[in-house]
Order: structure tokens, then C-alpha cells, then sequence
């Protein structure tokens, strides 16, 4: 059986361009490695004649060229959010069974364009919305790590968990992930995976599904940091159908690479540390800072003292942007249209088809957002969250401003935990799982989650590190250094 899915990007575009290897062979392994993970449920719609035409003119684009696009002929998971053209893109909602855009969204037009191959659409919770990949229509997605001696199933995190367990199992390449308040972070340091929440508007979300339109961020998950830089190259790009999309030009991000951040400052925020950290969160840590001091930079003490006002506006604005961008799911263009009795009218169409095809979590999220944005209530939720925004955003503006680089965080509170273990719990407990991440959302931050250790089960555990606005480069070039000097190599070990 081969095993050229197990490859890099990097180690896969450099064998592609020395003809050592094929798109075609490559493809086919990650199609097997697909069909034999069904116990993942991570591949939701599956496209083996799309990726392996592609595969083919990939092979003939690769004919006696070096200078082909680095992802010219690499096999991609696509999370089910990004609309790809007659192919179904459902947000894992029950509400859009059966939608087959007519249309692609600008990533994976980009990624087409660059000759990257689509092996099929991943899993997700639904619409975006939760921490475990426990709201999809699919059903679950199970993260390809086990506690030691301990078959019980694990969350991959979410909302990408699809994406993550994809990547982490070998499945693909590389994936694509939207990151709204740490749903390509939180998952990837689940898995021991690479997560790039880009800064907001370098990354077309033409063609994505909304969540929370002020929020939502493409970025790539991927095996490595190198990996990622590859990938977001590609994936962003300025799009005129986008009235967020930056008119920036996008660098070489893998060029950035150095490795050298000698002189350079990192922000250790004290408000990070939470009341009841697990003791292995904080000497990872730890761990971290002491890895960035080696290779030369200097570890600085800063203050965000409106942290702890994040996640309360997060789950103020999310929820408020998602009741009006779910508003327009009624069952009267396309997606699910309820039976309707006799009498029912246009009122009891919407009813119905919202309720059947929207999620208990969805409908949690469109309640709260309606109620926030109501006209009693506006002011005293909607407004407030806004102007709380507003001052997390100032805390970081004013660090940079000071000199810091870079900002060094865990990337969540824990490792992976059990699938229904948090069923019993109130939403806020699970909502707690991006307490680390929603504020990089809040302030339009980049943000990367690098695998660095493991607890004492043998799960990965993550760092995140937080950059400038528009300065992927150094922020991956810091997560390179923190990669390399934490030398995690970790794979699941195979039971699917």
C-alpha cells in the first residue's frame, strides 16, 4: 500500500517537480487512505472523478516545469462551508440538503487555478457553530488520537473538525478551515496539526458560507509550518466580490521562513492565565517562552486587560451577525422547504423549514442573536459588545505599538476530549473551549496554533501564537521557530 499521503506539501510539491512521483499516484493514495477512514467520518462528499481529473492535467502542467505553482497537483480536503461548483456545499446543515452552488468561492478558485486537486468535501459542525464537531447533520467526526489504553472516542474540536482529522490522519495533504473564534486553531491543536487564522480580509470569504460576517477568516490546516505558509499563498488574494477582501498585495509566505528571530519581542499576556489552568497547559507554556528565548528573542510581560470581557462580546456579536445571516434560509430558493398542512401559509412555511432544518445549537445561536439585536435590548447586549470590541482591539494596538513582535498563548485549555463527555454540560462550559482564541477575532488578528507537546494521556497539545495585522510572515516565521525547536512529530497510531 502506498504511503505518499503521509507526505508534507513541501516534500510532495518538491518530488511532483523532480517527476520522482505523479499526481495521479499521489491522488490515488490519499483516495484510499479516504475509503479505508469511513470510522472518521472526517469526508462527507466524496469526489474521486473530480480529483482525479484533476490529478491527470495537474501530471501534464508538472510536464518539464520547475517554476509549476507549489500546489500544482497536491490533494486538498474542502470543509463543506466553501461552495464548490455542482458539488454540494451544506454548512452540515439539514437546511441545505441538496444545494449544488452554480458558482465556486474564491479560495478554492484559487486553489483549482494553482492546480491543487479535490479529493472531497469535509465535515463540520453545523452552520460553523461549536467547539466539538458535535452539530453536524453528518453526525460526529472522531479525532484520529486516542488516550493512551483508552479506545473511548475523541472530539477533533470545532467547527473544523472535518478539516483537522483529515489532516491529522493522513487523509489529505493539507485542508481548508474557517476561523470565526478558533475553529482552525482549537481543532488543530486537538490533533497536532498547523492552523492559520489569516488577518481578517486577506482571505476572500466570497463563497463561504456566513456565520458572522465581521468575524469569519479562511486559513489553511496543515501538516507543518511550512505547509501552511505554501498553502496561504494560494488561498489569499485581494477579490473585488469581497467589500472586506484587503487590496494588499500577497508575499511569498514561505520565503519568510528564516528561522531567525534573534531581537525580536514576545508578548506573554498575564491575563491569559486562567483560574483552574490545567498545570500541564501551563508548563507548556512555559515550555514555549523558554524555546523562543533560546533562539534569541526576548520574552516581554504584556497586559490585554479586556481580555476577560472576550468572550461574553463574542458570544454577543457571533450570535447577533448569525440571526441575520440565517435569516435568509426559508425554504423558498433552495435548500430544505418543509410539507406543509392544510391552511398553512407563507408564516407557517418559514416556521417549519427553520425548525426542522436548523440544529438545536443553531437555533440556540438565532435566538440569542435575534433577542440581542432586539429593539429593548440593543443597547444593553449589542451595543456594549461592540464597544468592549473596540477596547480588546485598542489592548492589542497599543502592545504592538510598544514593540511586541509577536504574542505567545496557549492555544486552548485542554486536550481533546470525549465525544458526549461535555453533553451534560451547559453551552457556556463548551463555549469555553475558545476562551484563548475568540480574541483574535474580535481585534481582526492573525493567528496560527502550532502543536508543541502533550498531556499526560499522550495527546497533542497546542501553542497559538498572535502577530501584527498583515504580517503572516513573521508570525509564521515565529511559529516555524517554535515548531522546530519543539520537534513534535506525533501520529496517531492507526485504528480506523
Amino acid at each position: 500500500m502506498s504511503t505518499l499521503n503521509t507526505l508534507t506539501i513541501a516534500a510532495a510539491r518538491d518530488a511532483l517537480r523532480k517527476r520522482e512521483i505523479t499526481s495521479v499516484e499521489l491522488t490515488e493514495a490519499c483516495l484510499t487512505a479516504v475509503e479505508g477512514a469511513g470510522a472518521l467520518n472526517a469526508f462527507v462528499h466524496h469526489t474521486p472523478e473530480i480529483a482525479r481529473a484533476q490529478a491527470k492535467a495537474a501530471d501534464e502542467r508538472l510536464q518539464g516545469r520547475e517554476d509549476a505553482p507549489a500546489l500544482c497537483g497536491i490533494p486538498l480536503g474542502i470543509k463543506d462551508l466553501f461552495c464548490t461548483k455542482g458539488v454540494p456545499s451544506q454548512a452540515a446543515s439539514n437546511i441545505l440538503r441538496g444545494f449544488r452552488p452554480e458558482y465556486e468561492s474564491t479560495v478554492t478558485q484559487n486553489l483549482w487555478d494553482a492546480g491543487a486537486v479535490m479529493l472531497g468535501k469535509l465535515n463540520m459542525d453545523e452552520f460553523a457553530m461549536g467547539s466539538s464537531n458535535e452539530t453536524s447533520c453528518y453526525g460526529n467526526v472522531v479525532n484520529p488520537w486516542r488516550r493512551s489504553n483508552d479506545p473511548t472516542p475523541l472530539t477533533p474540536g470545532g467547527s473544523s473538525g472535518g478539516s483537522a482529522s483529515a489532516v491529522a490522519a493522513d487523509l489529505c495533504l493539507g485542508a481548508t478551515g474557517t476561523d470565526t473564534g478558533g475553529s482552525i486553531r482549537q481543532p488543530a491543536a486537538f490533533t497536532g496539526i498547523v492552523g492559520i487564522k489569516p488577518t481578517y480580509g486577506r482571505v476572500s470569504r466570497w463563497g463561504v458560507v456566513a456565520f458572522a460576517s465581521s468575524l469569519d477568516q479562511a486559513g489553511p490546516m496543515t501538516k507543518t509550518v511550512r505547509d501552511g505558509a505554501i498553502m496561504l499563498t494560494t488561498m489569499a488574494s485581494h477579490d473585488a466580490k469581497d467589500s472586506t477582501s484587503a487590496d494588499l498585495p500577497v508575499p511569498d509566505f514561505e520565503a519568510a521562513l528564516t528561522g531567525d528571530i534573534r531581537g525580536k519581542k514576545i508578548g506573554i499576556p498575564r491575563e491569559y492565565r486562567m483560574e483552574g489552568m490545567p498545570a500541564e497547559i501551563e508548563r507548556l507554556w512555559a515550555e514555549g517562552s523558554a524555546m523562543l528565548r533560546d533562539a534569541g528573542a526576548e520574552i516581554v510581560d504584556i497586559s490585554l486587560p479586556h481580555t476577560k470581557y472576550a468572550l461574553p462580546a463574542y458570544y454577543v456579536v457571533a450570535p447577533a451577525e448569525a440571526s441575520s445571516n440565517l435569516a435568509r434560509y426559508d425554504g423558498v430558493r433552495y435548500g430544505h422547504r418543509a410539507k406543509l398542512g392544510p391552511g398553512d401559509g407563507i408564516t407557517e412555511m418559514y416556521e417549519k423549514t427553520r425548525a426542522e432544518g436548523f440544529g438545536a445549537e443553531v437555533q440556540r445561536r438565532i435566538m440569542i442573536g435575534t433577542y440581542v439585536l432586539s429593539a429593548g435590548f440593543y443597547d444593553a447586549y449589542y451595543n456594549r459588545a461592540r464597544k468592549v470590541r473596540a477596547l480588546i482591539k485598542r489592548d492589542f494596538e497599543q502592545v504592538f505599538a510598544a514593540g511586541i513582535d509577536a504574542i505567545l498563548t496557549p492555544a486552548t485549555p485542554s486536550a481533546a476530549f470525549g465525544l458526549g463527555e461535555m453533553a451534560d454540560a451547559s453551552p457556556v462550559e463548551m463555549y469555553l473551549n475558545d476562551v484563548f482564541t475568540v480574541t483574535v477575532n474580535l481585534a481582526g488578528l492573525p493567528g496560527i496554533a502550532v502543536p508543541t507537546g502533550y498531556d499526560a494521556k499522550g495527546l497533542p497539545l497546542g501553542l497559538q501564537l498572535i502577530g501584527r495585522p498583515w504580517a503572516e510572515g513573521d508570525l509564521l516565521n515565529h511559529a516555524y521557530v517554535l515548531e522546530r525547536a519543539a520537534g513534535f512529530v506525533g501520529k496517531p497510531a492507526k485504528w480506523w
